[in-house]
């Protein structure tokens, strides 16, 4: 198997953006998971771009996950919490008040959005991950040039020696 050797932050130059948007939607819509095509329209009012949003969930496993059909995403640390958050009333309830609810009322209830500190941690991850991937990409550059002028001295002594 070969490894991958780009960041998926270098892939797309407006990934880092992706990447923080799609934070700061999913932290704080009142439905923690939903299909691809629902948070592309939440997003970026696109839900034609259901396709490039996978994408992105996919490639960044440390802030998303997709649910066991592979059909719908949530944020990671929103899943930390239990589903007891009434996306109508906008309150946490008890669990004695969730185990009285019908199915249809337990279809309302998420889990709880996140912080603004809780969401400004997670675009801190991202923007200093991003930089690590732009140091690591110019860490990489920099070897290849030092290997490429080897090379070139090495050919030129070979050459001087076949002579």
């Amino acid at each position: 198997m070969k490894a991958k050797n780009t960041s998926p932050y270098l892939g797309d130059n407006n990934r880092l953006g992706d990447v923080i948007a799609a934070i700061q939607v999913m932290a704080v819509y009142k439905f923690y998971k939903l299909p691809f095509s629902d948070w592309a329209d939440r997003i970026n009012a696109d839900a034609g771009q259901a396709d490039k949003w996978e994408k992105i969930f996919k490639e960044h496993p440390e802030f998303f996950r997709l649910d066991s059909e592979r059909k719908r995403a949530s944020l990671v640390w929103r899943r930390q919490f239990p589903k007891r958050y009434d996306v109508d009333a906008e309150r946490v309830i008890s669990f004695q008040d969730y185990n009285s609810l019908t199915v249809q009322q337990k279809c309302r209830i998420s889990r709880t959005p996140l912080t603004p500190g809780d969401i400004k941690a997670l675009i801190d991850t991202a923007v200093s991950l991003h930089s690590r991937a732009l140091e690591h990409q110019k860490d990489k550059r920099w070897w290849t040039a030092i290997a490429g002028a080897i090379g070139g001295l090495v050919g030129s002594i070979a050459g001087a020696l076949i002579k």
